[in-house]
């Protein structure tokens, strides 16, 4: 150090154990204030510089951005949030390569013959996948005008979110869903069940509501893989039929029910990709829903024996 207290940029990279070039980058950008200039206008800097230095580097070596870095120098409470957020960035970066592996072992694992439409499914999804087509396949599936909290209720219960360290089978079965949820409709037809349609007189709000609380009584007798059979569940599910068309829950009506939702357009396709990616300690929405339908047609035969 010269006897005024200041180092030349050489003496400051020498002493931090990095190149001049290293120390002119950092000073070029703002992180490494000058103190100073020579008379032959070579830059000076003060004692301070070292640790200030020395802290960059240790920021850097983390990988964080330059701005990143400045941020945290010139700001004390923003290192937290930096590291949040790297945080944030690493942990979707391992799950993207958690992805590709499982993917790879998957195109590895199987026939010649599977390995062409397999590549064609994965290669559609991204790494990690987003949820947004299964999202839109739901917004168009569920009837329009459905209050916001309902309908962000209904995608949190059929969305399914993708596993953070898939196998290889789980990756091909949010592959196929995806690619099930992605195919075009055919003219205007969605295949909307009946309660969809406003000509039936239904009221979906009501509807969809009632129909979450019957699921989720439905939910313990799944789990415990118990067979369908009368109780609150059921009575619970009609009731939501009834009352989203202003009718009363009796025998005729169970009925008819009965008739109208075994007509229905169904994704049981949807669910049981669902159910092959969550595991069979997530009871989907359809599997309450057909849970349901079986101990109404069970009751129905019960009644009219």
């Amino acid at each position: 150090m010269s006897p005024d207290g200041m180092w030349s940029i050489g003496e400051l990279a020498e002493h931090a154990g990095v190149s001049v070039k290293t120390v002119r980058f950092y000073s070029d950008r703002g992180l490494l204030p000058e103190a100073a200039r020579s008379a032959g206008g070579h830059r000076r800097y003060g004692p301070e510089a070292l640790d200030r230095l020395r802290l960059i580097r240790s920021l850097r070596t983390l990988d964080l951005p330059v701005p990143d870095v400045g941020r945290v120098l010139d700001q004390e409470d923003a290192l937290e949030d930096v590291i949040a957020g790297q945080l944030r960035a690493l942990g979707s970066q391992l799950a993207a390569l958690r992805w590709r592996e499982a993917a790879l072992r998957l195109l590895r694992d199987c026939t010649a013959q599977e390995r062409a439409e397999r590549l064609r499914l994965v290669g559609a999804v991204t790494a990690p996948p987003s949820t947004e087509a299964l999202a839109r396949f739901w917004r168009r599936w569920l009837p329009p005008r459905l209050p916001a909290r309902l309908v962000s209720s209904i995608l949190e219960q059929t969305v399914p979110q993708p596993p953070e360290d898939p196998d290889p089978a789980q990756v091909l079965a949010f592959a196929r869903l995806h690619a099930f949820v992605s195919r075009p409709c055919v003219g205007n037809d969605r295949g909307q069940p009946a309660a969809h349609r406003p000509d039936e007189g239904y009221r979906p709000v009501v509807l969809y509501d009632g129909l979450a609380e019957a699921y989720a009584l439905a939910a313990p007798a799944l789990r415990a893989g118990r067979p369908p059979d009368v109780g609150d569940a059921l009575d619970c599910f009609v009731a939501a039929y009834a009352r989203s068309r202003g009718a009363r829950d009796t025998p005729a009506f169970r009925h008819r029910l009965g008739g109208v939702l075994a007509a229905d357009p169904r994704i049981d396709r949807y669910w049981q990709l669902v159910a092959e990616l969550a595991g069979p300690a997530y009871p989907t929405p359809g599997a309450a829903h057909d849970w349901l339908l079986a101990a109404l047609d069970g009751d129905i035969a019960g009644s009219a024996a």
